[in-house]
């Protein structure tokens, strides 16, 4: 016998920007929203039913109609009101997930003061979170951020490791360290100020990797996790994904010059990948 074990569907890619509107000025948010649904769908694959299929056109017009009524100011509070708006309408709908990124913009600083209505784009970096809830359960929350693009240029080695017939790689104490962060985390409530807890997980995590004198991308992606979960108790699990960006030392010794640890190419491909999640015991 063959039957479905599990499906969901959605609508993804959704792009919202909110302005705010205030007297003294404008806020401004950029979200790429992903709706995601379980439930009762088993018809609309074996028979073609559709009687309990929500139309992805439908959750993408949800998506700027929850936008326009909600007074959420963080991404998790909107994604909970967005989720439930969808649960409270579909019994049919087991469970609604609900993903976004947002994008940095930058009040601009003009004279020295920031401007009230004019914004600069930042760097690819990007904030995420991810909401689920069952129907009648209570919210999962994870959160986090990608494409944090972070360089040392000093206080990092590697050193130690396992040489065999095909190993080329020297030996180093003093090496360029890149990488492009990916991190999520997860909070033990629903209900808590995430703006200022994002803040300062993210505060903690460029701290410790400035301050590390790192023996490796293990040795700093654990210092990194590990400061984050001490500084903040309302997260409980944190998930770090370092790929090591390559900066190769160029050879000048064909050109009679010497190269004291300053001139590199930076390289994409390929490139180290390390990953760990850590999280806080009983």
């Amino acid at each position: 016998m063959i039957e479905i074990a599990e499906d969901r569907y959605g609508k993804s890619r959704v792009r919202l920007m909110k302005v705010t509107r205030h007297p003294h000025g404008n806020d401004l948010r950029e979200w790429t929203v992903e709706v995601l649904l379980q439930g009762d769908f088993n018809a609309a694959h074996t028979t073609g039913d559709n009687a309990n299929i929500l139309p992805t056109d439908t959750m993408k017009n949800t998506v700027y109609s929850v936008a326009r009524s909600s007074t959420a100011t963080t991404m998790e509070d909107y994604a909970r009101e967005l989720a439930d708006y969808i649960l409270a309408r579909n019994q049919q709908v087991t469970s609604a997930a609900v993903r976004i990124e947002a994008a940095l913009w930058r009040r601009l600083t003009i004279d020295g003061q920031p401007h009230p209505d004019t914004f600069m784009h930042g760097s690819n970096e990007v904030q995420t979170t991810r909401v689920e809830r069952a129907q009648g359960q209570p919210f999962i929350i994870h959160s986090g951020f990608d494409h944090l693009v972070l360089l040392k240029t000093a206080h990092s080695a590697f050193t130690g490791y396992i040489h065999d017939p095909l190993t080329t790689l020297k030996e180093t104490t003093d090496r360029l360290f890149g990488t492009a962060i990916r991190a999520e985390w997860h909070y033990t409530s629903a209900h808590l100020d995430f703006d200022q807890l994002r803040k300062k997980i993210r505060e903690t995590m460029l701290h410790t990797f400035a301050a590390h004198n790192s023996q490796s991308v293990q040795h700093t992606l654990y210092a990194m996790a590990h400061d984050a979960l001490e500084a903040v108790p309302e997260i409980d699990d944190l998930h770090l994904t370092m790929p090591n960006k390559h900066c190769l030392l160029v050879d000048l010794s064909r050109f009679g010059q010497d190269n004291p640890n300053q001139i590199f190419v930076p390289t994409d491909e390929p490139h180290g990948h390390i990953e760990a999640r850590l999280h806080r015991t009983p």
